[in-house]
């Protein structure tokens, strides 16, 4: 599952190779000829030889295998499929393969969003098409049952079979964060969605929605706080192993006396004397800075006229790509948080500067105000929005690469920073080389303006990039704390031994003279290198190792569900139970595959 900053192609290559604790793991072996990894079960070899690739083929194919569960079992289980003695699970009765087939597309209809009742529609297409294709084969769907009920209680059977998977694997967890937003939501409800990311012993990094709690039945955080320690709890999950805390930075969340993280900091105690590490800006980073940086209220004006657009210029073609942007977003009907988040994407909002002589055409003929045309502050703050917003944009798109591990993701914060610094000393000195909207603005101001009339105010926009400056530097704050971790974990080989801590001199001193591991640090990713690094030998790097592989390093799997939400937010706006909702957000956003035999035949592991 490892996607980790890569320094060569060649790295890249050799990234990918066979290792050889899959083979118990999964029941594969290295090839004799050719690259992958040959199974030992069904004889095919699976070419992408990376840990996802062979896991997927694992758990979509033979997971009947992991009811061997001890290591002699394994050991036993590998001895007889490699003399070709291979203990087959009975095959699926055709009762059984019609029950597996309704499973499967009620998966489908769960990930597009599609309500319980398009059920029997995908029965009567595939009828249909049989009829006319397959006529003999028509009597196959007899035994496939895809109504609303069935269908329902499908998703929910395939929701927890996931669940049980994760459950088991966090028993594995060496280390663990929690990513809690609660944002996300543009239904009739609030809710708290909340991610896990853990790495256990081999460094694999798992990312996983926990749990959902419905915000209208916990009003006080300490009633929320029960809520996420009952979810660690059922999970088997010790907050002694939590080392990070990723959150959006509302009140509920960051407040200062009585916020969700003061909470959580108390009674998490982290090994190794780590405290829980926070930090604020991962998760809808563009949309809530909007909220800082939005000085004249330029988001409500550009609302207004969206809605003008949808309601009556649907057929001017100067128009269609912005509304074919937005029905690709959100579907052709939209609820009015739905568009005003949308409208605070850097990408959005630079999309509607560019046809705003278009939409004041517009206007006009409608016979609809356009007063903010003629308002020279407001042009500027509405160009002076879109440059910002396109500069957030651009990290926002950096920190949605996952597993690329923390130390890169600060990085990219880090860099930033320094850019937010040359931004405000360019404004200072009038340079709007950096804020091409700005300079497109006073440019044509320019032009029905006298010479020596001023047209922006320096001080204006220096104080908005002042509040982002200081935003970043307390959101991030903690990752600033740990980084020198963080740097010892991405470049062990040239960190100076006299800037690590006392504790992890005599590794580190060990590690940079060790030939064979800079050999394997050059050859391997970081997350191959540190699942092959001694435990025995490094404890405290491998310790280290652990913690940061575990903090969250992109806002990947909290997109993922705002843009599940977003694309279906009429279903997701009828009448579903808390459990229902769980479960399609849970499909939508998991990396696990369901193991198909065990659903149809009705086992699934137990719940700690």
């Amino acid at each position: 599952m490892w996607m980790t900053p890569k320094r060569s192609k060649m790295e890249v290559d050799e990234s990918r190779g066979f290792r050889s604790e899959w083979t118990q793991r999964y029941l594969v072996v290295e090839p004799t000829e050719g690259e992958g990894a040959l199974c030992l079960v069904c004889r095919r070899v699976v070419v992408a030889a990376s840990e996802p690739d062979v896991r997927q083929h694992y758990e979509a194919e033979h997971g009947y295998y992991e009811r061997y569960v001890s290591e002699g079992e394994r050991e036993a289980l590998v001895e007889r499929l490699r003399r070709g003695d291979l203990p087959e699970a009975a095959p699926l009765t055709p009762e059984e393969r019609a029950a597996r087939a309704g499973l499967v597309v009620a998966r489908l209809l769960a990930l597009k969003g599609r309500g319980w009742g398009e059920g029997d529609f995908v029965y009567r297409c595939m009828e249909v098409m049989l009829r006319d294709v397959l006529p003999d084969h028509v009597s196959v769907l007899n035994g496939v049952d895809l109504s609303p009920e069935i269908t329902r209680q499908r998703v929910l059977d395939i929701h927890e079979n996931l669940r049980s998977q994760l459950f088991n694997r966090a028993k594995d967890f060496k280390a663990f964060s929690l990513a809690l937003d609660d944002q996300a939501f543009v239904a009739y409800e609030n809710y708290l969605l909340v991610f896990v990311r853990g790495v256990g012993h081999d460094l694999v990094v798992q990312e996983e929605l926990l749990t959902i709690i419905n915000l209208t039945h916990y009003f006080s955080v300490g009633a929320l706080m029960a809520a996420i320690l009952e979810a660690l709890q059922t999970a088997g999950l010790s907050l002694q192993r939590m080392v990070g805390l990723t959150t959006t930075h509302t009140l509920r969340m960051i407040g200062e006396n009585s916020g969700l993280v003061s909470y959580m900091r108390e009674k998490a105690v982290s090994p190794n004397c780590w405290n829980v590490i926070h930090y604020s800006g991962f998760l809808h980073l563009e949309l809530l800075s909007s909220y800082d940086l939005d000085v004249n209220q330029v988001i409500n004006a550009v609302s207004e006229w969206i809605v003008l657009i949808k309601t009556r210029g649907v057929r001017r073609p100067e128009f269609q790509a912005l509304l074919t942007e937005s029905e690709s977003e959100h579907g052709e009907r939209v609820n009015g948080r739905c568009l005003n988040n949308w409208l605070r994407r850097g990408k959005t909002l630079k999309l509607i500067f560019s046809l705003r002589k278009k939409i004041k055409t517009f206007l006009v003929s409608i016979g609809a105000t356009t007063i903010h045309f003629t308002d020279k502050q407001w042009l500027c703050d509405f160009g002076f929005l879109v440059d910002i917003m396109d500069h957030l944009r651009e990290l926002s798109v950096l920190l949605r690469v996952s597993k690329v591990f923390a130390a890169a993701a600060f990085d990219h914060i880090c860099t930033f920073e320094v850019k937010l610094n040359l931004l405000q000393r360019h404004i200072e000195e009038n340079n709007l080389t950096h804020f091409a909207a700005l300079r497109e603005v006073t440019d044509e101001l320019k032009e029905h303006l006298k010479e020596d009339e001023k047209i922006f105010e320096p001080g204006r926009y220096q104080v908005v990039i002042c509040r982002l400056q200081k935003e970043f530097e307390r959101h991030f704050k903690d990752l600033k704390f740990i980084k020198k971790d963080l740097e010892l974990f991405a470049n062990p080989f040239s960190f100076k031994t006299e800037y690590a801590p006392i504790s992890v001199k005599v590794e580190l001193t060990k590690l940079q003279a060790n030939t064979n591991l800079w050999n394997e640090y050059r050859t391997k990713d970081l997350g191959q290198f540190y699942a092959g690094l001694s435990a025995e030998s490094y404890p405290i790097i491998k310790g280290v190792a652990c913690k940061v592989a575990s903090l969250f390093d992109s806002s990947e799997i909290c997109e993922k569900a705002f843009s599940y939400l977003t694309r279906n937010q009429h279903t997701l706006s009828q009448p579903l139970t808390d459990e229902q909702l769980h479960a399609l957000f849970r499909i939508a956003t998991t990396e696990i595959e369901p193991r198909w035999d065990d659903l149809v035949r009705g086992r699934n592991e137990p719940n700690p």
